[in-house]
This record gives structure tokens, C-alpha cells and sequence, in this order.
């Protein structure tokens, strides 16, 4: 993990850092200008709560890092046009009076004030910014070697998994095979008592066809008996 002094001293370690920039107003807000995109050195400065001479001596002495991450420096053309807009913003706020540069202007990006954060080192301000930063840093970490050991053990428990699988298979393929035969005997159970309801049906044919003549039988019967009576009367 990098301390607070190799963050100073590197701009590879700086670097790995710009995308952190909601640090900035997690230690303190930053007031950005109309844009909502730009500040100027007298706001960083306010910001960091040192001198506007402190903030552009390291802005000279670190200019090309700091370009890097947005520092910008308005001439000319680019100047007029920057404060023109600048002007237009801070009229629809109400704002009758505000700062133009004279000959050129620096603006810097939240990218920008936080990489002055890791360079400025007489500022109580950059120094808490770089402490979140650490601070945040090793709780990243923590929070990764607890997901790792998390993931090591979950690992651990699905080899022995593995191993209980490997296990399982061959009685997995037994018991797939009993209940083929289950299957097979159950089908052959179906076709015996299709079988049987088909002799059924025709036992119960049997049955009513046997009812039929022994009804006549009895009707056969009776008619005999009735005319023996009337035989004897005679």
C-alpha cells in the first residue's frame, strides 16, 4: 500500500489516483465556476486554504503533470471567449460583478485540484484529501483479501464437491438403470391389464348373452308348468 510520502514523491502513484476526484468534497466542498466544470487559482487556493503565490509556484513547478490532468491557461481569443460565457453564466445567477483575468487565466479541473492535493504539501486541506485517500485505499484492500478468502474457501467446498460427484455418478447410472427397468416393467404391466379389460369386456358379453337365455329358459319353464296345470284339470 503507498504512503502518504510516496504519493508525494511519485507521479505513476499520483496517477493511479485521478479517477478518485469525490474525494475532493467529501473533505470539503469545492466551488466550482458557472461552468460547473472549472476553478480558477484563487479558488483553489481558497480551497486548500494556502496563498494564491503557494498554489502557482507549484503549478509552475509541476506544469506539465499538471496539464496532463486538465490544468488549461487561457490567451488571447480563448481568454475573451472563456470570460464572455463566464459572463453570460454569472448573469443569469444574478451576479452584477466578477473577476476577469487581464492578460491570461488558469483553470483547473477537479482532476487538476486533486492532483495539486497529492503535490501540496504545506495544506492541512491536501493532507486530509490524501489521508482519505489512503484511508479508503486500505479499506479497498481489506474488503478485497476478505472477498478472497471468501472465494478460497467457497473453492475449498466445491472440490470436495467434485469429489462427492464423482462419487455419486456410478450410483446415479444404477439407480437410472433400475428405473429404465421400473419403466419397462410398468409398460408390460399396462399391456397385462389391457389385456385383461379387453377379456372382461368379453366375459361380460358371455355374461349378458347366459342372463338372455336364462330368461327364456324360465319363460320356457313356466309356460310348461302352466300347461301341465291345465292338462291335469282336464
Amino acid at each position: 500500500m503507498p504512503t502518504e510520502v510516496a504519493l508525494l514523491e511519485s507521479r505513476a502513484l499520483r496517477g493511479e489516483q485521478m479517477g478518485r476526484v469525490d474525494v475532493l468534497d467529501k473533505v470539503k466542498s469545492l466551488v466550482m465556476l458557472p461552468d460547473g466544470i472549472h476553478v480558477r487559482t484563487e479558488d483553489v487556493a481558497r480551497y486548500f486554504e494556502v496563498s494564491t503565490g503557494a498554489v502557482k509556484r507549484l503549478t509552475d513547478r509541476h506544469q506539465e503533470e499538471l496539464t496532463a490532468s486538465g490544468l488549461r491557461v487561457l490567451r488571447g481569443a480563448d481568454l475573451q471567449s472563456f470570460q464572455s460565457d463566464m459572463k453570460s453564466l454569472w448573469a443569469r445567477e444574478g451576479v452584477e460583478s466578477y473577476p476577469q483575468a487581464a492578460t491570461q487565466l488558469r483553470l483547473y479541473t477537479r482532476r487538476t485540484v486533486l492532483n495539486t492535493a497529492l503535490l501540496l504539501r504545506d495544506s492541512d486541506i491536501a493532507r486530509c484529501v490524501r489521508t482519505y485517500l489512503l484511508d479508503a485505499e486500505e479499506a479497498l484492500r481489506t474488503q478485497y483479501a476478505s472477498l478472497d478468502q471468501r472465494v478460497t474457501r467457497i473453492e475449498s467446498c466445491l472440490t470436495g464437491v467434485g469429489s462427492a460427484l464423482q462419487e455419486l455418478g456410478p450410483v446415479l447410472v444404477r439407480m437410472s438403470e433400475r428405473l429404465d427397468s421400473l419403466d419397462r416393467k410398468v409398460e408390460v404391466t399396462h399391456q397385462v391389464i389391457g389385456g385383461m379389460s379387453l377379456r372382461l369386456t368379453d366375459v361380460q358379453r358371455d355374461v349378458v348373452r347366459l342372463d338372455g337365455r336364462l330368461d327364456c329358459f324360465a319363460r320356457q319353464l313356466k309356460d310348461l308348468r302352466r300347461r301341465s296345470g291345465q292338462r291335469g284339470q282336464r
